[in-house]
């Protein structure tokens, strides 16, 4: 079936407003053709254009891409170096079309551990995309789930020590509010590609109720009509957040 054809089979009414992704397998690409890792992380932004690209199309809000995760830095320092190199660079490549797409640029993640060359390329394209109104195509960089509640708690303890709020007024509203990705409506789907059945400390708080797709393709090889085949699989499921079938209905 051709892109066309499986665009066609999308239904408006049942899109998910945000897809999460795990871009897994990178550096396995790599080896498969005894390549150098880096090899497959530039081979991974061509991916990344692809099922922005699609996703904009589709008239997906929110598209959140595991970029860097906070044990990424505990990898040779030659390779965490290329990365930066290479996702700053991206980056600031992609700007003029990522305007031009009307795709808005957001951050999430550690930023003081970002070095300051690429940081700086990080938050001018997102000064730049600043008011695009399509897709919002979030970069979690430096990131990890468990960090981001862990500082979540520690925002929370000091606004109860100050007295800013009640211990009845902990709930999950003022967790969600307290995360990076608050103002940011939860994953409907997350796909994760590279072959693992795992969620490596991704979006823990906020996949409660996300629906799954796991891809055997490594993520050079994710194609438009790979994301659209995982469109139309969510689109098969019945959503039911502990409801009964009935109740849906």
């Amino acid at each position: 079936m051709s892109l066309e054809e499986k665009m066609k089979e999308i239904s408006c009414k049942k899109l998910p407003q945000h897809v999460a992704v795990i871009m897994d397998g990178n550096g396995r690409w790599a080896k498969q053709r005894n390549l150098d890792r880096s090899y497959g992380h530039i081979e991974g932004v061509s991916a990344v254009r692809r099922v922005t690209e699609i996703a904009s199309d589709l008239g997906v809000k929110y598209l959140t891409l595991y970029t860097f995760s906070t044990e990424n830095w505990n990898r040779p320092k030659e390779e965490v170096d290329a990365l930066m190199h290479l996702i700053s660079m991206a980056i600031e490549k992609e700007t003029p079309d990522l305007i031009k797409n009307n795709v808005k640029l957001r951050l999430i993640g550690d930023m003081s551990r970002i070095p300051e060359y690429a940081l700086e390329r990080l938050e001018n394209c997102k000064k730049a995309t600043a008011h695009c109104t399509g897709l919002n195509m979030i970069l979690a960089i430096s990131y990890s789930s468990r960090w981001e509640i862990i500082e979540a708690a520690k925002k929370i303890a000091k606004q109860y020590k100050n007295g800013e709020i009640e211990e009845s007024q902990i709930n999950e509203e003022l967790i969600s509010n307290s995360l990076t990705t608050a103002e940011i409506p939860d994953p409907d789907l997350l796909i994760r590609t590279g072959g693992d059945y795992r969620i490596s400390n991704y979006l823990l708080w906020q996949i409660a109720y996300t629906e799954l797709n796991f891809s055997p393709k490594f993520w050079p090889d994710y194609t438009k009509e790979d994301f659209c085949d995982a469109i139309i699989q969510f689109q098969s499921r019945e959503r039911r957040f502990g409801k009964t079938s009935e109740q849906i209905k």
